[in-house]
């Protein structure tokens, strides 16, 4: 078996900096405790803790390492640094140093106890998704999938105008929806038989987004359409940014750009890493800048006109202005710290989901798990009273105390309400067998093809592991059906200007 390049398991230089990095963790405590200080921080008995989960989610990326495999666009990777990596061991250290200081601490009962069991409750549940993932099984199905798959490959000039297609029914569709109250920071007060759709639809901005710059990474040679492309891409990305009033939106335009970027053949260098992880950075402060501030201007959820909508961006951008920099920054960095620590959130569930588990019913949060798997093939169209999916706000509301917010429940608090705590290495293990099959029938060992990368990038990263483990399967169907049916269209267009039938 080939070991990735430069990589040693006796380097001294990494025994070096693991045990440079431990000494200071252990000194820094020392004298905290030598000082007194350590009175003004009560968490800090949760580093050695933080430390061993960080051990526990780095095995799985040294296999991958090991046996040359370890790429950013690998699903357990992805997971890994974009989701558990920061969510709980980097928010969990920000929670212990009192950089984070959730409002909720209080519904934290028992803290000395509960706090570890939450860190050993995500290195189970993490290690079960590493091992569904490791494991041959979801590779074999894969194996086996990928064989009875279409090639239908076309030729990157020949999809530009499908993409385009594509994208611009996406920014029409979302802009449908946000007439609706159905996109950005506004929630309709009824639930239609349509939403669903309307969603799935507005995912055509991404996927055609994705399709463009997939084409032109793609192509080995610079050509000039490719500066009408970028301009609409880079419009589009911005606007959406600034329509959603989501943090998260600005992540996903990096994701958009670096997944399509591997997966069109090239590879990262060091340097380019370094500086897409300051542009990472930060990306991220101003978004979490722009968004907040934008959410608190808006002032609520309620659903607005577009015009009304739109001014609430202008308003954003002079209460951002006629700040201090220093001070924005300051918001912007303390904003972040306390949004990243999910630890202290899922350990409100880990904590108190025994003692209100009889009145989840009363919420439609009780065996949400079984209802949200099993019922979401069937349209609403057809089923009009088909129970509605776990509600995020009715989940806050019961367990804190606030339903005008979404607070993260997360795969592993979701799992452990419903099934204790053996139900969460075994759910997360299911999850990884996933998307092993996924990847391995999409991506891994096999040749690049335009359409595969393209739905694979919109199951993997359509994925959220801070909602219920319970729309996860529901999301891989519905964002899979959409998908394929855009590229399906897709082809069928690229295949008339292949064959000359179409000129553009």
């Amino acid at each position: 078996m080939a070991k990735s390049a430069g990589f040693r398991r006796d380097n001294p230089v990494v025994a070096g900096l693991f045990l440079m990095g431990f000494a200071v963790i252990v000194g820094a405590i020392a004298l905290f405790a030598s000082s007194g200080s350590i009175d003004a921080y009560p968490f800090l008995f949760l580093l050695p803790w933080i430390f061993g989960l960080a051990v526990v989610m780095a095995i799985p990326m040294v296999i991958l390492h090991y046996r040359g495999k370890f790429t950013f666009v690998d699903p357990l990777v992805f997971a890994t640094l974009t989701s558990f990596f920061p969510a709980y061991v980097l928010g969990g250290f920000f929670f212990a140093v009192g950089l984070s200081q959730p409002a909720f601490l209080t519904l934290i009962q028992d803290p000395f106890y509960t706090l570890p069991l939450t860190v050993v409750l995500v290195a189970l549940g993490y290690s079960g998704l590493a091992a569904g993932y490791l494991l041959p099984v979801g590779a074999w199905l894969g194996k086996k999938a990928a064989k009875r798959l279409p090639l239908a490959d076309y030729a990157p000039s020949s999809l530009v105008v499908p993409a385009v297609l594509l994208l611009l029914s996406g920014v029409l569709n979302s802009y449908f929806a946000l007439i609706i109250g159905r996109f950005g920071y506004q929630k309709a007060a009824e639930i239609n038989s349509y939403d669903g759709i309307v969603y799935l639809t507005t995912l055509f901005w991404v996927q055609g987004s994705f399709l463009l710059w997939l084409v032109i990474f793609r192509e080995k040679t610079w050509k000039v359409i490719f500066v009408p492309l970028i301009v609409l891409l880079a419009t589009t990305s911005l606007t959406k940014f600034l329509f959603s009033g989501s943090r998260g939106s600005i992540l996903q335009a990096f994701w958009i750009i670096s997944f399509s970027y591997i997966l069109a053949g090239r590879k990262i260098s060091l340097k380019q890493g370094a500086i897409s992880g300051v542009l990472l950075t930060a990306a991220i402060l101003v978004g979490v800048i722009y968004a907040t501030t934008f959410r608190n201007v808006k002032g609520s959820e309620d659903t607005q006109s577009a015009e009304m909508y739109a001014d609430n961006i202008f308003r954003t951008f002079d209460e951002v202005g006629r700040g201090d920099t220093f001070e924005t920054i300051s918001f912007g960095v303390s904003t972040f710290t306390g949004r990243i620590d999910i630890l202290s959130t899922l350990a409100v569930v880990v904590s108190n989901h025994e003692q209100l588990k009889p009145y989840e019913e009363a919420y439609g949060l009780d065996d949400n798990i079984w209802t949200d798997t099993t019922t979401f093939l069937i349209p609403r169209v057809v089923w009009e009273d088909k129970p509605i999916a776990s509600d995020p706000r009715k989940y806050s509301d019961l367990y804190f105390n606030y339903g005008a917010s979404s607070y993260a429940i997360t795969p592993i608090g979701d799992l452990l309400r419903n099934y204790g705590i053996i139900g969460v290495p075994l759910g997360m293990f299911l999850i990884g067998v996933i998307l092993r099959f996924i990847y391995r029938t999409l991506v891994e060992g096999q040749s690049l093809v335009i359409w595969r990368r393209t739905i694979y990038f919109m199951l993997v990263t359509m994925i959220s592991y801070e909602g219920f483990y319970g729309t996860i399967i529901p999301t891989f169907f519905k964002v899979g059906f959409t998908a394929i049916v855009a590229m399906l269209l897709v082809n069928l267009i690229a295949s008339q200007i292949d064959k000359g039938k179409l000129t553009v």
